[in-house]
């Protein structure tokens, strides 16, 4: 799939990626699955789905999630608004920034600070959008008719009832963070970059086929 948008190392990252889809363990594909109905059945309805990814702090596997869904959608020319947020709000981990980067995201850092706030690219022509760690419930994000995806247990945990939420999706990941001051540190949060595209990037291509001809059954 070309999308024509993206930038050309980021394409090419995404195109990888695909290949990759086998690597998908089977038990995570029910959970997927489910987002895919729910997108498809938003865009049925002639409205663009809005997905809020969820973890702890709102520092890493959120905005991995919240980033390769708009990534992939993009790629497969499909509409989604994606957002992020914590139980808790505290920075977007320097090592979440520089995986993207080296993925082929553009991220640049407009402002300093305990919070710092990075204006992210995925094509020359494309909208930026502004990144940095916040409340789930922040002001960016939407109150009403939208779907929570959790991403990491303790936030599935934290936030039990999410007002507004009209549907709920758990798929947790492994904290990257357990590698920090490792020499295995970066390898770490690299595999965790490429899982989690890779499972959105699969997301979005069933709901390419779901709108298409059906998505496989298997």
């Amino acid at each position: 799939m070309k999308s024509n948008v993206l930038f050309k190392n980021l394409e090419d990252y995404c195109s990888g990626l695909e290949q990759e889809f086998e690597l998908i363990p089977k038990e995570r594909l029910k959970t997927l699955k489910s987002m895919v109905i729910y997108i498809a059945n938003k865009a049925k309805e002639g409205k663009s789905a809005k997905l809020t990814v969820i973890c702890t702090h709102n520092s890493r596997r959120s905005h991995f999630g919240q980033i390769w869904l708009e990534v992939a959608a993009t790629y497969y020319g499909l509409e989604a608004a994606t957002f992020s947020g914590g139980t808790e709000a505290t920075a977007v981990h320097p090592n979440i920034i520089a995986v993207l980067r080296s993925s082929g995201l553009d991220l640049i850092k407009v402002s300093e600070g305990s919070n710092p706030v990075y204006e992210m690219r995925i094509g020359p022509g494309v909208k930026a959008h502004q990144i940095f760690s916040k409340k789930y419930d922040h002001e960016v994000n939407p109150s009403s008719n939208f779907a929570v995806i959790t991403v990491c247990s303790e936030a599935d945990k934290g936030c039990p009832v999410v007002i507004g939420a009209e549907a709920r999706f758990h798929l947790p990941y492994s904290d990257p963070k357990v590698s920090d001051g490792t020499v295995y540190e970066m390898k770490t949060y690299e595999e965790r970059c490429r899982e989690v595209a890779r499972e959105m990037l699969l997301v979005m291509y069933f709901t390419q086929l779901e709108l298409n001809n059906g998505m496989p059954t298997t």
